[in-house]
Parts: structure tokens; C-alpha cells; sequence
């Protein structure tokens, strides 16, 4: 399967990266944080390319009777094996079909600037909040115009699943994966004894980090969202302590109210007992050396470290954020007359027989119904354990204004954390930035 950034859009990346480097991050322009893979899992990097010459074509017309497929997306490493295979199974049982998985690292900006040019991909892999953004700016298509309808939508994926590929009563997306995150203990280092009493014991599970560290000298609780800027893994800590959201999609902020600034609190008061920093590589490699007792993560980590052999349990704690992972179809795909086609990719492969197969290797929760409810899925300890933690969580929103909330709740958690400010004066910062955010987009 190709892997090749084609010229044109090589160009445009590094002009867009050029952009964002030059001027100040806008709230309104992050997304969801995605979990990074380590540097051994990392995606092939693109091969280096030459500017096209003027008048050169930049993306190579298909032969005639094949049609070129080109899918942006988020998806690496080991994870990302089992994705590419059905890919391949696809072109394999549709001759003339060719898919170009490609990933690029700062997706908005490429997508605002490759999309008008006629450059950008005819399906992107991505989180539903991005929806509402990707809608308003003409970069995907409603998906009601190629003949999804809410009938196919309700018979083919769990409720949560539909309702998050919906906004402004079109349907958008399909759903992939639904995603949250729940803590995962290594059962050879830290006993039931340690275990809070139920996901809403925050004092319980801050008692128990208290005591583990006094106990073994170890870290009890890992967290990338404690010490990287990433509202998503903090979410948990916030929506369990009652925050109902950050921003609903009326555009009301909920930062500083008296539930979150309580949590911002227990954000500090575990820092105590914490580790200084925290990303996804420290935690994966703590939790497999035993240097700490749980990992606060999601899916995507399980089958790594099943292959690592870490015996673990999945915790539910607090209310994490659900999040579904997506397919679109972009105005470029029907300008080039491949709607269809990409149709038909993103039926196969949020399809349950495709998703069954990728939830049994990579252990991911399926968003067809049928692949969740089939007899092995549902044996699986990760879909069971994450499935738990779903049922209590916060659906993420595909409002537009979802974008305004991650960098300022990263910032301020992170800020709490590592005691540069009180929880007080961070959260009213972090309240003003994303209501500013909100306001402008009105």
C-alpha cells in the first residue's frame, strides 16, 4: 500500500507548519489530543519530494477504470498493522481500487489549505468533534447526499456511536471506535487494597496514592493529561467531580464553577504523590517496569501491553470522555467523482465483520453493534473493562464549539499540576479563554 505524500501537498504542509509556527495558538483551532505512540511505533515517516515544476501535474490521474483513494488519518504503529491489512483486503476484492493511507502531522491547517486547492484526501480518518469545524468550512460532505440515512445509521451502530456523527441534523461521518479512558493496573504491582472504592472515590484514590507511595516508594497513578497540555485524559478528574462539560454545544463554559475548581484542587494534591512528568511513553514504560501501579489510558495501550506480557485490570474511574473515532468523505472525493467509491470504504470498514476482526487484534470497541455484541468481542477483558467506563462517561460533542476547550483546560491542568498557578486563578483564565474562543465563532 502506497505511503507517499504526494509533492503538492508536501509543499503545503510545510507551509502551513511555517504558519502555525509564526503566530500564537488559537484555542479554536486544536483538537482532541491524540494517544502518541512511542518512537518505536511511530509511522513510516514520507519520503522526501521535489516542488512540482509550473503546470506539472501534482496528483497523477488514475488509469482509466481505477480509481485512486487518498485517506488521511491518526492511526500508528503496531495499531496501525492490522488497519493497513484491511485496507489491503479491500483493494485485494476490488481490483482497480487503490487506498494512499497518509498521515499528516498537523492535519487543520493542511486540510484548510490542501482541500481548496483541489489536494486534500477523499476520506478523513479523525474524532467526531472535529465534525462541526470540518462542516462549516466546506471540507466534508453530508453524507445524507450519497444516501446514509438515520434508519442505516440506528441498525448498523450503537447509540452513542450515532448520535456523535450528527450535528445541525445532517450525518457527517460513520463511526469507527468509541474510545475512553479507565485505569489500567499491572496486577503484579498493585493489589485490590489500593483500589478505589468506585469510579467517583477521588479521595479514595488519592488516600490510596498517598499510602502506595508510603508503602513501596512507588507512583500509584500515571497520567499523560497530569503533566502534558491534553484536556481528554484529564477529563475524567473533571466530569467526576461533576463538571457536566467544558463547553456545551450552546456554548456555555463550565471551568469555574465550584465542581471544577474542586478538581483542579485534586489535580494538585495528587501531584504530591505523583510523577514529575507525565506522557504516554513515561507511562507505558513505568507501567511495564512496575515503577508505577496504573496507568490512566485507553484502548489503543492494551495490545501493546499484552505483547510486553504486563498482566493487568481495567478500573473505571471518574466520568471519561467518549470520544468516536470517524470516517468522512471530503468535497474533493466528489469533485473527483470518487463519493461512491469512498462510500462504499467507509461502509466496509466500519462495517461489524471489519471491526470484529480489528477488535480482536487491536483491542479497540467496536461502534457497529453487531461486532460489540458478538460473543468474543464482548469476552474480551479490554472491551468489557473500557465498555464499563464508557457507560458512565460524557459523549464528546461534534459542535463546532468543542474546539474552543483543549488548549485552555490543558494548559490550566497542567499549570495546577506542577504548581506554576492556583487552582482558582487557572481555571477563571482557562473560563475567559474558551468563552472568548465561543464568542468569536459567533
Amino acid at each position: 500500500m502506497s505511503k507517499k505524500l504526494f509533492p503538492l501537498i508536501s509543499v503545503l504542509l510545510i507551509a502551513a507548519f511555517v504558519l502555525a509556527a509564526c503566530s500564537a495558538p488559537a484555542a479554536t483551532e486544536t483538537q482532541a489530543p491524540q494517544p502518541p505512540a512511542s518512537e518505536a511505533t511511530q509511522p513510516p515517516a514520507a519520503e522526501a519530494t521535489e516542488p512540482p515544476a509550473a503546470g506539472e501535474e501534482t496528483q497523477p490521474p488514475a488509469a482509466e477504470g481505477e480509481t485512486h483513494i487518498v485517506l488521511w488519518h491518526q492511526w500508528s504503529g503496531a495499531y496501525l498493522e492490522a488497519i493497513e491489512e484491511a485496507f489491503r483486503k479491500y483493494e485485494e476484492e476490488h481490483p482497480g481500487v487503490t487506498i494512499d493511507l497518509t498521515v499528516p502531522e498537523d492535519v487543520s491547517n493542511a486540510l484548510n489549505v490542501a482541500i481548496p486547492a483541489g489536494e486534500g484526501p477523499d476520506i478523513i480518518g479523525w474524532a467526531n468533534d472535529q465534525i462541526g469545524t470540518q462542516a462549516l468550512q466546506g471540507n466534508i460532505v453530508p453524507l445524507g447526499e450519497l444516501g446514509i440515512d438515520a434508519a442505516f445509521l440506528e441498525s448498523t451502530y450503537a447509540p452513542a456511536a450515532v448520535e456523535g456523527v450528527q450535528w445541525d441534523g445532517d450525518i457527517w461521518a460513520l463511526p469507527e471506535t468509541i474510545e475512553g479512558i479507565a485505569l489500567v493496573a499491572n496486577t503484579d504491582v498493585v493489589s485490590p487494597d489500593y483500589y478505589p472504592a468506585d469510579e467517583s472515590d477521588f479521595a479514595g484514590l488519592l488516600d490510596a496514592a498517598t499510602r502506595f507511595q508510603a508503602d513501596t516508594g512507588k507512583v500509584l497513578v500515571c497520567n499523560q493529561g497530569f503533566s502534558s497540555e491534553d484536556a481528554y485524559h484529564v477529563a475524567p478528574v473533571f466530569f467526576g467531580h461533576g463538571v457536566p462539560s467544558y463547553v456545551d454545544e450552546d456554548g456555555n463554559v463550565y471551568l469555574n464553577t465550584p465542581e471544577a475548581i474542586e478538581a483542579a484542587q485534586w489535580l494538585k494534591d495528587i501531584s504530591a504523590v505523583s510523577l514529575a512528568e507525565n506522557s504516554y511513553d513515561i507511562c507505558n514504560a513505568q507501567l511495564a517496569e512496575g515503577g508505577v501501579g496504573m496507568w490512566w489510558t485507553g484502548p489503543w495501550a492494551i495490545a501493546g501491553l499484552e505483547e510486553t506480557g504486563v498482566p493487568y485490570e481495567i478500573l473505571p474511574m471518574g466520568r471519561p470522555f467518549v470520544g468516536i473515532k470517524t470516517l468522512m468523505i471530503t468535497t474533493n472525493a466528489v469533485d473527483r467523482g470518487n463519493a461512491e467509491v469512498a462510500l462504499d470504504i467507509i461502509k466496509y470498514f466500519t462495517s461489524a465483520e471489519v471491526q470484529k476482526e480489528l477488535a480482536l487484534i487491536n483491542k479497540t470497541i467496536p461502534a457497529a453493534t453487531a461486532a460489540l455484541e458478538d460473543p468474543e468481542v464482548a469476552a474480551l477483558p479490554a472491551v468489557s473493562g473500557f465498555g464499563n467506563a464508557i457507560k458512565n462517561g460524557v459523549p464528546m460533542s461534534p459542535s463546532p464549539y468543542s474546539g474552543a476547550q483543549w488548549v485552555p483546560v490543558g494548559r490550566a491542568a497542567v499549570s495546577i499540576y506542577n504548581g506554576s498557578a492556583e487552582p482558582q486563578a487557572a481555571m477563571d483564565e482557562a473560563q475567559a479563554a474558551v468563552e472568548q474562543a465561543v464568542a468569536d465563532m459567533q
